[in-house]
């Protein structure tokens, strides 16, 4: 059986483990996952896998995987071996590739595809050779990934009314929570409440908590926020 989800990912990012010590300190007993992005996981290696999850943690392993389907169905079990909880593939990598990712996974751990980077707008789709607007490309490759049978999605708070025919079960991570929307290289952000009321299932923080004088006073508002919503945990799949 898969574990439950907590609600809330923090995104550890940095070059190393050690300045990040003193967090997983304060944050020890919340219930959070702790996100692994590639700069940390590039400079570390799997051992930051075990560091997490022997501070007391569940792994969020954000490393988007987009490659031929062989190599990614072999990266995802690579994965799981980890005993990660969540891991990112990229919904441009097609069907084959996303059902590759679901099939290795199935009942080890659960994939979600990256629909459009949160950082990213109209024009920058379209230097990359994408004609269609972000609403629109962020809709096709949902559909894609919840036909291919992954356990979710993530995407910004802005498209989260386009999951509303898909089951409770379907993760909804969001990325680009802010205590006040904007400000920075995430061009498609929202605060907590707003993602929350929106439908997202698992809301991902880094920056308002990694640069808080008190981290976990940030952390446990938030929680607070989610659990507002009625629910602590993202229902099992």
């Amino acid at each position: 059986m898969i574990r439950p989800l907590p609600r809330l990912a923090i995104a550890f990012d940095g070059l190393s483990v050690e300045p990040l010590e003193p967090i997983l300190d304060q944050l020890h007993g919340l219930p959070v996952l702790a996100k692994v992005g590639l700069s940390l996981y590039t400079a570390v290696g799997p051992s930051i896998v075990h560091h997490m999850r022997m501070a007391g943690f569940d792994v969020f392993l954000d490393l988007k995987f987009h490659d031929i389907p062989h190599q990614v169905g072999l990266a995802v079990a690579a994965a799981a071996k980890l005993d990660v909880a969540l891991l990112t593939v990229h919904a441009a990598g097609g069907r084959a590739m996303l059902e590759a990712a679901a099939e290795s996974a199935r009942g080890r751990t659960r994939v979600v595809a990256v629909s459009v980077l949160t950082s990213l707008n109209a024009a920058d789709l379209t230097q990359t050779g994408i004609d269609a607007d972000v609403p629109t490309t962020v809709a096709k490759r949902l559909h894609l990934a919840h036909d291919c049978g992954l356990a979710g999605a993530v995407l910004s708070p802005q498209e989260l009314h386009l999951t509303r025919a898909f089951p409770p079960s379907f993760v909804r991570v969001v990325p680009g929570i802010r205590a006040t929307p904007g400000g920075d290289d995430q061009a498609r952000t929202a605060t907590a409440r707003e993602a929350v009321a929106a439908g997202a299932t698992v809301l991902v923080v880094g920056r308002p908590v990694l640069s808080a004088a008190h981290p976990r006073a940030v952390v446990e508002k938030l929680l607070a926020e989610i659990a507002a919503s009625g629910e602590s945990d993202v229902p099992t799949r």
